[in-house]
C-alpha cells in the first residue's frame, strides 16, 4: 500500500477501518497468550508436573524467552517471502494447535504444546504490529493514537484472560482454562481467513460468549463483579466497532501482501518453492523448540534441564566470597542452559546483521536506527522488571496477598471446639491440631475435591488458641490469585485513553515528552510499583499477609510505566526504521523482550521458596515467605530507578538524533540501493 492509498482508505472514528480488524484479532490472540500466562506457573507447581519454584521459573523463562525470540525470524521471513498476512495465518494456526495440546496431561505433550506456541508466535506477533503501521500515511499525526488503540486491544484480551481462563482453570480444572485459550486463538485467526460477513458473525458470537462468561460466574465480591462487568462491556463495545469497520471495508485486500509474487514461487532448497520451504521449516522447528524449552531434560538422569556448566562449578561460585556470589552463580547456571545459549547466539547474530545495515545507511537514517537500538535496550530492562508479573508476583499474590472478601471470625469462645469448614486462604498460617496449615495442603485438598466434583467440600478443624481472629468463609469469597493478572490490563484500558488524550493535548501545545523521556518515565514508574509492594510487605499482618490495595497500587504504577514504553515503542520502531527493515526491527524489539523474559526468570529464581515434590507441612507459612519477596522487590525498585536516571541523562542526545521534522528520504534504503 502506498501513502496515497492509505490516506484514501475508509476510516472509522478518524482511523483506518483495518485498525479495528487488527485490534480484534490481536485481542483474541492476547486472550489466548495471557490465559496461558495466568495459569502456567501454577500449572507446573500445582498440576501433574509437580515442579518446584526453581524449575517452574526456569521453564517459564525458557518458554517466554523463546516465545519472544522467534519474532525476529518471523519478521524477516514476512519481509522477504510470505508477507505479513500469510505469516499471521500460519502463526495463528500453530498457536491454536499448541493451546489445544495443553489440555492433555503428558510431559512430552506439555513441552510440545509450548513449542507449537513459540513457533506460531514468531510468525504472528511482529507482523500484526507491523501491519498497523502500514495503515497510516507517512508522518501521520494519528499513528501514535492508532498504536495506543491497538495496544488497548492487546490489553482487553489480557484483561479477559485471567478473569475467564484463570478463574475457570483454577476452579474447575487446568484443561478447561487452556481450552478457552484455544477458542480465543481460533476467533482471532478467523478474521484473516473468512469473508467479512462471516467474520462479523464470528466476532459477534465470540463477544457474546465472552461477555456471558464474565457476567455469569465469578467470586462473590463487588469489586470483582464490577471489573467483570466493565471488561464485558468493553468487549461488547470493541466487537461492535470491529463489526462496523468490517461493514465499511475492514482490512484492505493488499495490506500485508508478499513483497512480490516471485518471493513465494522462487525455487530454493531441492527446487522447493520458498513459500513451501517456510511451512516445512516451521514444522521442523517445533520438535527443535520442544527440546530447547524442556532444557533437554528428556536426556538427563534426574529430569532436570541440561547445563553446560556443571552443578559443582555453580556451587563453587555460589560459595565464593562477596555478596554477589549467589547472583553470579545463578546467572551462570541459567545462561549455560540450552535456551540461554541459543538466545545469546541469536542475539549476537541479530546485532551483526543489523549492524551491517546500520553502517550502510545515510546519516539521518543511521542516527535514527542507533536511537531505536538504544531505546530497545532500555525496553529490555523495563520488561525484565515488569515481567515478574507472571512468575514471582503471581506467586507472591498466591502466597502473601490477602484475597479474602468476607466470612466470620473465630472468637475466643470457639477455642476447643471442632468445626466443619471449607478451607481457604484464610486458614494459611494457623494450626489445625498439631500441624500448621500451609498452601500445599490447601492445593491437595482442592485437587482431590475437583476430581470428585465436590465444590462444597469441608474438613474438620480443631479450634486452638492461636485460631482466634481466623476468617472462616468459603471458596466463593476467595479471589483466585490468577485473577489479579487482569489488574494491569484493566488499568491500561482506563489509563490508555487518558494518556492518549494527554499526549494529544500536549502535542498541540508542543510540550509533549519526547519518546526517550517517556522511556525514562516508564522505568521510574515500574520501580515505584515494586516499592509499593515493599511498603505492603512492611505493613503486613501478623500472619505475613499483605493488604490487596498494595498489590493493586503496584500494578497501577507498572501500567502507567508500560503505557510510556510499549505503545510508544511500537510506534517508534515503525517511525525510525528504514521501510525495508521495519518488520526485522520489529522482530528485534521482540528479541530484546526475549532477553528481558530470560532475565526476568533469573530474577524470579531469587524468590524461590518451594522444592519440588514437597508434601504435608513442608511448604513455608506466609510469614516465612514474606521477607524473600520483599528483599527481591526492593532490589528491583533500586535497579529500575538507576536505569531511569541513566536514560534521562541520554534524552537530549537521543532526541536530537531522531531528527524529528527533518527530511527522511535518505532513510528509505542503504547507500548503494537495496
Amino acid at each position: 500500500m502506498n501513502s496515497n492509498a492509505r490516506a484514501a482508505s475508509p476510516t472509522l472514528f478518524g482511523h483506518p477501518t483495518g485498525l479495528f480488524t487488527l485490534f480484534f484479532a490481536e485481542m483474541w490472540e492476547r486472550f489466548s497468550y495471557y490465559g496461558m500466562r495466568a495459569l502456567l506457573v501454577f500449572y507446573m507447581t500445582k498440576g501433574f508436573l509437580g515442579y518446584g519454584d526453581d524449575l517452574a521459573y526456569s521453564v517459564y523463562g525458557f518458554y517466554t524467552a523463546l516465545l519472544y525470540m522467534t519474532p525476529f525470524f518471523g519478521g524477516m521471513i514476512a519481509d522477504r517471502i510470505l508477507g505479513q498476512r500469510r505469516a499471521i495465518i500460519l502463526g495463528g494456526t500453530l498457536m491454536a494447535l499448541g493451546h489445544l495440546a495443553m489440555t492433555l496431561e503428558n510431559k512430552i505433550g506439555f513441552y510440545f504444546a509450548l513449542a507449537l506456541i513459540i513457533t506460531g508466535n514468531g510468525f504472528f506477533k511482529p507482523n500484526i504490529s507491523s501491519m498497523v503501521g502500514t495503515l497510516y500515511p507517512d508522518r501521520s499525526p494519528r499513528r501514535d493514537g492508532g498504536f495506543t488503540i491497538f495496544y488497548m486491544g492487546i490489553n482487553l484480551g489480557a484483561a479477559m484472560a485471567p478473569l475467564l481462563c484463570g478463574y475457570i482453570g483454577e476452579t474447575y480444572g487446568w484443561h478447561w482454562g487452556f481450552g478457552l485459550a484455544t477458542a480465543g486463538m481460533l476467533i482471532g485467526l478467523a478474521v484473516f481467513v473468512v469473508p467479512n460477513r462471516i467474520a462479523q458473525i464470528v466476532i459477534g458470537i465470540g463477544a457474546l460468549a465472552g461477555a456471558y462468561g464474565l457476567f455469569a460466574e465469578h467470586p462473590a465480591d463487588p469489586w470483582v463483579i464490577g471489573v467483570n462487568i466493565f471488561t464485558g462491556l468493553a468487549l461488547l463495545v470493541s466487537a461492535g466497532c470491529a463489526m462496523m469497520a468490517l461493514d465499511r471495508a475492514g482490512l484492505p485486500a493488499g495490506c500485508g501482501a508478499p513483497p512480490s509474487p516471485e518471493s513465494l514461487t522462487r525455487r530454493g532448497i531441492l527446487g522447493m518453492p520458498r513459500e513451501m520451504m517456510v511451512y516445512v521449516g516451521a514444522l521442523v522447528a517445533v520438535p527443535v523448540f520442544t527440546l530447547f524449552v524442556s532444557g533437554f531434560s528428556f536426556f538427563t538422569a534426574d529430569g532436570q534441564p541440561f547445563q553446560l556448566i556443571s552443578a559443582e562449578t555453580v556451587q563453587s561460585i555460589k560459595s565464593g566470597e562477596g555478596a554477589l556470589a549467589p547472583v553470579i552463580a545463578t546467572v551462570v547456571e541459567e545462561v549455560s542452559k540450552p535456551a540461554g545459549l541459543v538466545l545469546f547466539l541469536v542475539g549476537l547474530i541479530s546485532l551483526i546483521y543489523l549492524g551491517k545495515h546500520i553502517v550502510k545507511l545515510e546519516r539521518i537514517a543511521r542516527h535514527r536506527m542507533i536511537v531505536a537500538m538504544i531505546l530497545i535496550f532500555f525496553s529490555m530492562l523495563f520488561w525484565a522488571f515488569f515481567e515478574q508479573a507472571g512468575s514471582s508476583i503471581n506467586n507472591f499474590t498466591d502466597r502473601n496477598v490477602d484475597r479474602m472478601t468476607g466470612g466470620n471470625l473465630i472468637a475466643a469462645a470457639d477455642v476447643g471446639k471442632t468445626i466443619e469448614l471449607q478451607p481457604t486462604q484464610g486458614q494459611l498460617g494457623f494450626s489445625n491440631g498439631p500441624k500448621m496449615f500451609t498452601l500445599d495442603q490447601l492445593d491437595e485438598l482442592r485437587a482431590a475435591a475437583a476430581k470428585n466434583n465436590d465444590s462444597k467440600f469441608q474438613i474438620p478443624w480443631t479450634v486452638a488458641q492461636d485460631n482466634v481472629g481466623m476468617l472462616v468463609s468459603n471458596r466463593s469469597q476467595e479471589i483466585p490469585a490468577s485473577t489479579f493478572q487482569s489488574v494491569n490490563a484493566i488499568c491500561v484500558l482506563i489509563f490508555g485513553l487518558v494518556l492518549t488524550a494527554l499526549w494529544t493535548w500536549m502535542a498541540k501545545r508542543r510540550i509533549e515528552p519526547s519518546t526517550p523521556l517517556k522511556f525514562a518515565l516508564g522505568l521510574l514508574q515500574v520501580g515505584l510499583g515494586f516499592y509499593a509492594l515493599v511498603l505492603g510487605a512492611q505493613s503486613a499482618d501478623g500472619r505475613g499477609m499483605v493488604a490487596v490495595g498494595w498489590l493493586v497500587l503496584g500494578y497501577a504504577l507498572h501500567t502507567t510505566g508500560e503505557l510510556c514504553v510499549s505503545p510508544v515503542g511500537l510506534s517508534m520502531v515503525t517511525k525510525l526504521s528504514p521501510k525495508y527493515l521495519v518488520s526485522t526491527v520489529m522482530g528485534t524489539w521482540f528479541l530484546a523482550t526475549a532477553f528481558s523474559q530470560y532475565l526476568a526468570s533469573i530474577i524470579s529464581i531469587f524468590t524461590s521458596v518451594k522444592e519440588g515434590g514437597g508434601a504435608g507441612d513442608s511448604f513455608p507459612t506466609p510469614i516465612k515467605t514474606l521477607g524473600t519477596y520483599s528483599d527481591v522487590f526492593l532490589n528491583i525498585a533500586v535497579a529500575a530507578g538507576v536505569s531511569a536516571v541513566i536514560c534521562l541523562a541520554l534524552v537530549p542526545l537521543l532526541k536530537s538524533w531522531m531528527h524529528e521534522g527533518e527530511d527522511g528520504a535518505d532513510a528509505a534504503a542503504p547507500r548503494g540501493g537495496h
